[in-house]
């Protein structure tokens, strides 16, 4: 498709995300960079993990959103007690009939608000593996599709560690970006008192639904991306994995594992949907200098040497985006 012809049809309906953002800041204050991720991972079909203290509406927020849109929606608290067969389901026995039925778990919907992942232990955490990837779930001998569409938007709590578990670096790669979001600003705290404290918060309206949010998916994967963006994307990936390549001996060893394949792919596909939320159709080098931290924050395993240097993945990613040639 010509590119004029992309950008036309983008600004026609990049209309549907400022209705939905509209919506969004009617419950939600501030948190402008968290929503539009959420928005990344419903359009690029992919799933966003949210890191941040008690109390800053991570809830709230994917409540809300799964509030304007037209899909089935179920959130699942994860505790240290939980099995594999309370996210996807089980067997139940049926005597009358001598046979087996498929009693199926709350994962069988569009929209998954997996709430403090982080405190489930690690065999229910790889329940979700099959979900998340194959958009299906096996139970017994039988496979089971999974609704379309279907997203996994988890929280996690960083400071409180009793009761938690490490997610496995297999499950952390599913997740698109993952989203670290910190303390209001005054003007912004002043404005939640009186949302909150003086009256009821209002009840947000469906803004699209589910056959609008396929054809914007379509759409979106016809955005323009040059081939000078696209080895730009490879470059920061793999200057994750050799610094020295890109003049950063400094950090060749504060690196134990760069990251994968698939957050190149997971780079490319939120850039997309950067470029279609700020109403363009084709990607330009800040689109992805925008998101890469976020797409590379949570899959850069530092080594005990970085560690004692007190370096961050952010810190790492920080060196790398000032350190690759931008096109």
């Amino acid at each position: 498709m010509d590119i004029n012809v992309i950008n036309s049809e983008v600004v026609a309906k990049n209309a549907k995300v400022k209705s939905i953002l509209r919506e969004l800041h009617e419950v939600i204050v501030g948190q402008d960079a968290l929503l539009e991720r959420l928005l990344i991972g419903i359009f690029s079909q992919n799933h966003i993990l949210v890191e941040g203290v008690p109390g800053l509406a991570k809830t709230l927020a994917v409540r809300t959103l799964a509030g304007c849109l037209d899909m089935k929606f179920h959130r699942i608290q994860f505790t240290p007690d939980m099995l594999p067969a309370d996210i996807i389901g089980t067997q139940i026995y049926r005597p009358s009939k001598e046979d087996f039925s498929v009693r199926k778990g709350p994962v069988f919907t569009n929209f998954v608000l997996g709430d403090e992942i982080n405190r489930a232990p690690a065999k229910v955490q790889s329940a979700l593996l099959e979900a998340m990837q194959e958009r299906q779930v096996t139970i017994g001998e039988t496979t089971h599709p999974l609704p379309a569409p279907f997203f996994v938007m988890a929280t996690q709590n960083p400071i409180e560690q009793e009761g938690t578990y490490p997610l496995p670096e297999a499950q952390i790669d599913r997740f698109m970006m993952k989203v670290v979001i910190t303390y209001p600003t005054q003007a912004e705290e002043k404005e939640i008192l009186e949302r909150v404290a003086c009256k009821k918060l209002p009840e947000v309206k469906k803004t699209i639904d589910i056959d609008e949010i396929f054809a914007i998916q379509d759409l979106i994967s016809q955005i323009y991306i040059d081939d000078k963006i696209k080895n730009y994307c490879v470059s920061l990936s793999e200057a994750t994995r050799k610094p020295q390549d890109y003049g950063l001996n400094k950090i060749k060893n504060f690196i134990a594992w760069g990251v994968s394949p698939r957050a190149t792919i997971h780079l490319v596909q939120a850039a997309r949907v950067k470029a279609f939320i700020q109403a363009r159709g084709f990607v330009i080098p800040e689109d992805v200098k925008d998101i890469a931290g976020d797409v590379f924050r949570h899959r850069i395993i530092l080594s005990y040497e970085g560690e004692a240097e007190n370096y961050t993945p952010d810190s790492i990613i920080s060196e790398i985006l000032s350190a690759v040639e931008v096109p």
